[in-house]
C-alpha cells in the first residue's frame, strides 16, 4: 500500500506527490494550492463521464453478441450487409457522416504539416532508448547500410568484426547513387567528384576529370559548414528533407575518399512518440513517476544517460549521451541556417480503459482514470517547453547555443489511443480543453493525435475527426490492435480466418485506404499527419526498403519504424516519392461516391462459415500463437518489459508490444469458442512452447523458467488467463489481466 498525501478528493501516492511539488510544479508559474484544487474539480467532474463512456462500450458489444449469435458466420451478400447497416445504425455503432468536415489546426510544426519522413515509438520509460530516438533526427547513412542487410555480404562484403574496405566501397556507391537521385549535377555523377566547394553563392562539384560543374537545381544547396574553399559540410534539400554531405580528410573513410566525403548524414525521424501505452508496463506510481521524470528531462533538455561501448582496442569507453543540439550552417549567400537537431516529440498517453492507483479519487477512494492523470501531468510538464517556445525562460548554455525545445510553434503534442467512435474522440478533446483551462493555457495548445485502430473509430473516421478539428495533428492506422477489436467484436460470428490470411481481407485494405481519403477530405495536408503502421521486423532492413515504400505512395506522409537505423532507410522513400504530390492526387478523388463501397468492405466480418483447416493446420496456428503469448508476457509481467524484440517460433525477431499480444490471444480464444480446437490442445500447446521461450530466453539472467513452474509462474498463469479468459476482456484488452499480474509480481518482490 502507498503512503497517500490527502488533497481535497485526491488521495495522492506520496512519491507522486512530491515528484510533482518538487521537479514539475517549480518553474512553471503554477500556484500548488490551485492546481490540486483545479486537478480535482476536473477529476470529479470527467471520471464519471469517462466511466460512462466504458459503460457504452460494454452495451454495444453485448448488442453485437446477440445479432451475431443470430446471424452467425459472414455477412451474407448485399441484403445482409443492409441489414447489418440498418443495426449498426439502431444501436448508435454507426453514426451519420458529417457534411464538409474541414480541421482548423493551427500552430502545428513543421515536421508535422509540412514534411514526409519517418515516425519513431518508444517506451518513454527506457531513457536510453527516448534519447537515441530523438536525437535519430539525424542519421550517417553509410552507417545503416553498412551495418544491415541492405548491403549483401556476398562477394567478400561480409561485415566481421573490423572494418571491410570492400563492403565499405558498396556503401559509398549506394550513397552516390542516392545524392545523384536526389540532388543531381548539371553533368556527371557524385560518384566522380573530388571536391566540394563554395563558389559565388552555389555549391561547386569539381570531377575527376578535370571539369567543375554546380547541381541541375541550384536551389537544393541550403548550406555549408567550415570554409567555403574546403567546406567541411554541405547542406542540400530534395522532397522538403535535408541531406548533409560530411568532408572530413583525415577521418578513416574520408581520407581514402576522392573528394574526403566521409558520410552522408539524412534528415530521418523527424517525429518521436515517446510511449506511455503499450510499449511499457506501468502499473503503479513508482512506474509513473520514472515515466513522467523521463518526459521532463527531455523537455527540459537535461535528461542524460551513460552509455558504455567497446572502444575498438580490446577495452570499453563510458560517455553521457544527452540531446543533440540545433544544427548550424551558413547559408550560400552568408546568411545563418538553423536546423532542428531533434526529432519532433509527441508522448502518447493511454486510452479511456484503464485506472491507475497512483491516485485516488471521491468518496469510495476509486483508483483515478489513467488517461485523465497522463493528461494532466503531461501536458502540466510540457509547460518547460512552453515557455522557451514563446521566448519566457530561454538560456544559452556555457557555449552560447540556445536552449534545447521541442516546439517552435507553442504546441503540446499528445497521441490518444483506442478510442471507440466519436463520442470518445470528443471526450479526449473535453479532457483537453479542461486541462488547458487548469493550466492557464490558450484552447487548442494540446494537439491530438488519434488513432485508428478500433473498429467504431474507422468506421465513422470523418465524425471523429469533426469531433476534434481544432486539435487534430495526426491519425494514423493500428493494423494490429484493429485486428484485435475486428476479433473481440465479431467474436460470436465464427471462427476468424488464420492470422495471417487477416492480412489480406477485405477490410484491411479498405481500413487503410478509408484513412488516407478521409484525412486528406477533412484538409490534413499541410496541417496534420497521416501516419501508417510499425515495420515489425527490425532485422530485415532489405525487406523493409523493398516494402515500406508502399506507405508514402499510399498518400501516408509518416510511418512507423522500430529502429533509429531503420529510420535512415527509410528517409530514403521519401527522396523516392513526393508524398504531398501523391496527397494532392488523392484529394481529387471523390470520397463520397467511394464511401458507401469502403464502408461495407469495413464491416466485412473475416469468420469462415465452415473451417477447413487441417489438423496440421491448426496446431502450426496454436503454436505461432501460443509462443508470442508466452515470449512477451513473460517479459511483461516478471521484469516489466513493455516492448522489446521477441523472437518468433522460428527465431527471428519481432518487435512486440500488447497489440500483437491482443491479437494472438483473441484468435485462440475465438478457435476456442468456436471449437475448432479444445481446451486439452490449447493447454499442451502452451505448455510445450513455454519450453521453447525458456530455452530462446536461456542467456538472460534474470528470466524465470516457465515449464517445470507452471502452478508458480506468474507471467505463464497470466498468459493463460488471456486465452481462457480472452472472451471476458473489455474490447479484448490484455491491459486488465496484465497489470493485475504485475502488480502481484511487484509485490512479492
Amino acid at each position: 500500500m502507498s503512503e497517500r498525501i490527502t488533497l481535497h478528493g485526491l488521495q495522492v501516492a506520496t512519491e507522486l506527490y512530491n515528484f510533482i511539488e518538487q521537479d514539475v510544479l517549480p518553474g512553471t508559474g503554477l500556484d500548488s494550492a490551485r492546481f490540486w484544487a483545479g486537478f480535482d474539480a476536473l477529476v470529479a467532474d470527467l471520471a464519471p463521464r469517462n466511466a460512462a463512456l466504458l459503460a457504452e462500450r460494454d452495451r454495444l458489444q453485448t448488442e453485437l453478441d446477440d445479432w451475431h449469435k443470430a446471424n452467425p458466420g459472414p455477412i451474407a451478400g448485399a441484403r445482409g450487409m443492409r441489414a447489418y447497416r440498418k443495426f449498426l445504425t439502431k444501436i448508435g455503432y454507426l453514426v451519420s457522416v458529417p457534411d464538409k468536415v474541414k480541421v482548423s489546426t493551427r500552430n502545428v510544426d513543421a515536421e508535422l504539416a509540412l514534411q514526409a519522413g519517418p515516425q519513431l515509438v518508444v517506451p518513454i520509460t527506457n531513457a536510453r532508448y527516448a534519447l537515441n530516438a530523438a536525437n535519430a533526427r539525424w542519421g550517417s547513412l553509410y552507417d545503416a547500410l553498412y551495418g544491415t542487410d541492405v548491403i549483401s555480404e556476398a562477394g567478400g562484403c561480409e561485415k566481421g568484426k573490423g572494418y571491410n574496405e570492400r563492403r565499405g566501397a558498396k556503401v559509398i556507391e549506394y550513397a552516390r547513387h542516392v545524392l545523384d537521385r536526389c540532388v543531381p549535377l548539371t553533368r556527371g555523377s557524385h560518384l566522380d567528384a573530388t571536391a566540394y566547394a563554395v563558389i559565388d553563392n552555389q555549391l561547386a562539384v569539381s570531377l575527376n576529370k578535370g571539369k567543375t560543374v554546380g547541381l541541375k537545381n541550384p536551389a537544393q544547396f541550403v548550406g555549408f559548414q567550415g570554409e567555403m574553399t574546403a567546406p567541411s559540410s554541405v547542406l542540400l534539400s530534395h522532397h522538403g528533407l535535408h541531406m548533409d554531405i560530411r568532408i572530413d580528410k583525415t577521418h578513416a573513410i574520408g581520407r581514402s575518399d576522392p573528394a574526403g566525403v566521409a558520410d552522408l548524414v539524412l534528415e530521418s525521424a523527424l517525429s518521436t512518440i515517446l510511449d506511455l501505452e503499450d510499449s511499457v508496463a506501468v502499473v503503479d506510481a513508482a512506474d509513473k513517476v520514472l515515466a513522467y521524470g523521463n518526459w521532463l528531462g527531455i523537455l527540459k533538455g537535461t535528461l542524460t544517460e551513460d552509455v558504455t561501448k567497446a572502444d575498438g582496442k580490446g577495452g570499453v569507453k563510458t560517455f553521457k549521451r544527452g540531446l543533440n543540439p540545433d544544427r548550424q550552417y551558413t547559408g550560400p549567400r552568408g546568411e545563418d541556417v538553423a536546423l532542428h537537431g531533434r526529432s519532433l516529440l509527441f508522448v502518447r498517453n493511454v486510452g479511456h480503459l484503464m485506472t491507475n492507483p497512483a491516485i485516488l479519487w471521491g468518496a469510495q477512494g476509486r483508483e483515478i482514470p489513467e488517461g485523465i492523470l497522463d493528461a494532466v501531468i503531461t501536458t502540466t510538464i510540457a509547460l518547460h517547453d512552453l515557455k522557451k517556445a514563446d521566448g519566457q525562460g530561454l538560456t544559452s548554455n556555457a557555449h552560447g547555443v540556445a536552449a534545447i525545445r521541442n516546439t517552435r510553434r507553442g504546441s503540446v503534442y499528445i497521441v490518444k489511443p483506442k478510442m471507440h467512435g466519436p463520442h470518445e474522440v470528443a471526450f479526449a478533446s473535453e479532457l483537453f480543453g479542461q486541462v488547458e483551462r487548469l493550466l492557464g493555457l490558450p484552447d487548442s495548445t494540446v494537439k491530438l493525435g488519434i488513432m485508428d485502430e478500433e473498429r467504431r473509430t474507422s468506421v465513422n473516421l470523418k465524425a471523429c475527426i469533426a469531433a476534434a478539428r481544432s486539435r487534430v495533428a495526426f491519425i494514423n492506422t493500428g493494423f494490429l490492435d484493429r485486428t484485435g477489436d475486428e476479433m473481440h467484436s465479431a467474436m460470436q460470428a465464427g471462427p476468424m480466418l488464420r492470422k495471417g490470411d487477416m492480412k489480406t481481407s477485405s477490410w484491411i485494405a479498405a481500413y487503410e485506404k478509408s484513412n488516407v481519403l478521409t484525412g486528406l477530405e477533412c484538409g490534413l495536408r499541410g496541417k496534420a499527419q497521416i501516419g501508417k503502421g510499425m515495420w515489425a521486423m527490425p532485422d530485415l532492413m532489405a525487406a523493409m526498403l523493398q516494402q515500406k515504400i508502399a506507405h508514402p505512395r499510399a498518400g501516408a506522409n509518416t510511418a512507423w519504424v522500430p529502429s533509429p537505423t531503420a529510420a535512415t532507410l527509410h528517409a530514403l522513400h521519401y527522396h523516392q516519392v513526393d508524398v504531398f504530390v501523391v496527397q494532392k492526387q488523392l484529394e481529387k478523388a471523390d470520397v463520397a461516391a467511394q464511401r458507401d463501397a469502403i464502408l461495407n468492405d469495413l464491416l466485412t466480418v473475416p469468420v469462415v462459415k465452415s473451417p477447413r483447416w487441417s489438423e496440421t493446420e491448426k496446431q502450426q496456428e496454436l503454436d505461432n500463437n501460443a509462443q508470442g503469448i508466452l515470449g512477451y508476457v513473460v517479459r511483461w509481467v516478471d521484469q516489466g518489459v513493455g516492448c522489446s524484440k521477441v523472437p518468433d517460433i522460428h527465431n527471428v525477431g519481432l518487435m512486440e508490444d500488447r497489440a500483437t499480444l491482443r491479437i494472438s490471444s483473441q484468435h485462440i480464444a475465438n478457435w476456442l469458442h468456436h471449437g475448432v480446437v479444445t481446451q486439452e490442445r490449447v493447454r499442451e500447446t502452451l505448455e510445450r512452447m513455454a519450453a521453447v521461450v525458456d530455452r530462446q530466453n536461456a542467456g538472460d539472467p534474470l528470466y524465470r523458467n516457465m515449464a517445470g513452474n507452471f502452478k508458480t509462474s506468474m507471467a505463464y498463469q497470466a498468459a493463460c488467463d488471456l486465452v481462457f479468459k480472452g472472451l471476458a476482456q473489455p474490447s479484448g484488452y490484455t491491459e486488465p489481466l496484465l497489470h493485475a499480474s504485475r502488480l502481484k509480481v511487484k509485490a512479492a518482490a
